[in-house]
């Protein structure tokens, strides 16, 4: 339809006449995405001329038409100038109800929701998704929200999330989210002024039916009852998500790790239930563990202290059940064998730090992971179990992924270089050996318990057999110069010093050694600061 057409219409339509001119406009690109360059002026004239329409005493139904019009306007960031604007977004915040700018009440919101007609139900959805695409796409229009004091309007909206309906309740989510993502100076408001983390704890607390047995425990989710709701998981990730922005850089205090608590008791809760479908059950877990990662490390033996539902003796009467779920989801990640940096870093980040600072987590997940070695005639990196899997990722392109899987295995050996050594090799071991300067072996800096790691007889057998660098028993090999005459070794030699020396002079290698305290330097240096031996004898 000619936009032309539609514009000079709709300067002398009435209502109807603009209800049914802009119902033909939406039909015909409920599905258009991409714009023609050509015509940016006229969309953006036809944005000014809806929010005009939308400023009078219309009925709802020509609301809902001109907002989906605008929705639809909306997905172009270039045409947004008239939206933009401290009046276009008031009428978008009075439509969505969130009347932006005032302080309207507990009780007004209320009975405001409560009395609404589903024609009004659906104005205020298609002007949260309105307000969710302009935020997205305009700078603009996100400092306009922050003048207008939108994100109070939001947390109001927080105050009566279980009376939502579920779009309701989604868009209101996602416009929270998108607003904490896009504007960092609004999370402090949101933390401090509006206890937002609180408000999304309660929500999170509503959409996933806890009910609480004892301090930071959840009851479990009954194996009879059916998988969690479709709608119910789309707003716990939208929450979830809300909730990820505003724990970034939190200081904490002692009514945050209350509250730090009470989330990771929530996240337990999620981690242990389960979606219609394994990709969205793999898609809550990926947000939680975003979130567990924001969380003080502290609060993590909120995951295994459940006194109510006990746990197994020999790791203290800690449940696991948790951590197991975690184990898996980590495995899922790395089997992916894709975007290890977003999908599978995170959740090694955080049963790092649970396993540093939680002796439990660390035993029980050492027992999963690096159990005793008894077949030791196959490389460490060959193979199909957790422990081959994660020993491959120490050699990963990503330096990132790298570093956090060598980490990983690094706290399971408390920090011991020789027992890293004993389950990985120093080959592939060696490049966090060189970042932490342990090339000449030691431990880390973290303070472990002193119980020992017991080795099978068959490692103990092995054991004065095994190639260090390889980290496993190689079969004897032939040796290469074994027949040759001296002066065909020393010419070997000879060919292969000046190799090493041109490589050198090109920089294309540096010969390094290895300093006292275990970093790598230049070889030069290493052997400037190498002790000299005095011979006790006095003959020359």
């Amino acid at each position: 339809m000619d936009l032309n057409k539609i514009l000079s219409q709709l300067e002398s339509s009435d209502e109807e006449e603009t209800e049914k001119l802009l119902e033909q406009f939406n039909r015909e690109n409920s599905h258009t995405f991409i714009f023609e360059k050509k015509e940016e002026t006229l969309r953006s004239r036809l944005c000014q001329s809806v929010l005009t329409v939308l400023g009078r005493q219309v009925q709802p139904s020509c609301q809902r038409t001109c907002l989906e019009t605008l929705r639809i306007l909306s997905r172009d960031k270039h045409v947004l100038k008239p939206v933009a604007t401290r009046e276009g977004m008031l009428i978008l915040g009075r439509m969505a109800r969130l009347q932006p700018g005032e302080d309207g009440g507990d009780n007004q919101e209320s009975t405001q929701e409560n009395t609404q007609s589903d024609e009004e139900e659906r104005v205020v959805i298609e002007a949260l998704k309105c307000l969710c695409n302009v935020v997205y796409n305009s700078p603009a229009a996100q400092q306009v929200s922050v003048d207008v004091q939108l994100a109070h309007g939001l947390c109001r909206g927080l105050r009566t999330a279980s009376t939502w309906n579920h779009e309701v309740g989604l868009f209101t989510l996602r416009l929270l989210f998108l607003l904490s993502a896009l504007r960092p100076d609004v999370r402090g408001v949101m933390r401090t002024e509006l206890h937002a983390i609180k408000l999304l704890t309660e929500v999170l607390e509503h959409t996933l039916d806890v009910r609480w047995v004892g301090p930071y425990e959840a009851a479990p989710p009954d194996p009879q009852t059916l998988p969690m709701p479709a709608e119910d998981n789309e707003r716990a990730m939208e929450a979830l998500k809300a909730s990820f922005n505003l724990t970034l850089s939190c200081t904490g205090g002692e009514e945050d790790d209350h509250q730090f608590r009470l989330i990771a008791a929530i996240l337990r809760h999620l981690l242990m239930q389960r979606t219609k479908t394994e990709e969205k059950t793999e898609e809550a877990h990926s947000h939680a563990v975003n979130l567990l990662n924001n969380l003080p490390v502290s609060c993590l033996d909120v995951l295994i202290d459940l006194p109510v539902q006990g746990g197994q003796e020999k790791y203290g009467g800690k449940n696991m059940d948790a951590i197991q779920v975690l184990l898996d989801f980590m495995e899922k990640r790395i089997n992916k064998g894709s975007n290890y940096k977003e999908g599978l870093s995170p959740v090694l980040s955080l049963l790092t730090e649970g396993s540093r600072h939680h002796r439990e987590i660390r035993r029980y997940i050492k027992a999963q992971v690096l159990p005793p070695l008894k077949d030791v005639k196959i490389r460490p990196e060959i193979g199909s179990t957790v422990r081959n899997k994660l020993v491959r990722l120490m050699t990963n392109v990503d330096m990132g992924v790298k570093q956090t899987a060598a980490e990983f295995l690094f706290v399971l050996c408390k920090e011991s270089v020789d027992n890293l050594l004993k389950y990985t090799g120093y080959g592939n071991a060696a490049g966090l050996l060189v970042a932490r300067g342990l090339l000449a072996g030691g431990r880390g800096e973290t303070q472990y318990s002193e119980d020992e790691d017991s080795d099978t007889e068959e490692y103990k057998t092995a054991k004065p057999f095994i190639n260090p660098i390889t980290g496993h028993v190689e079969e004897p090999m032939q040796n290469p110069i074994e027949e040759m005459t001296e002066e065909q070794k020393e010419y070997e030699a000879e060919k292969l010093a000046n190799m090493f020396d041109k490589l050198s002079r090109q920089n294309v290698i540096r010969p390094m050694g290895v300093r006292p305290d275990g970093t790598l330097a230049p070889l030069e240096e290493t052997l400037c600061d190498a002790p000299v031996e005095v011979s006790g004898s006095d003959s020359d």
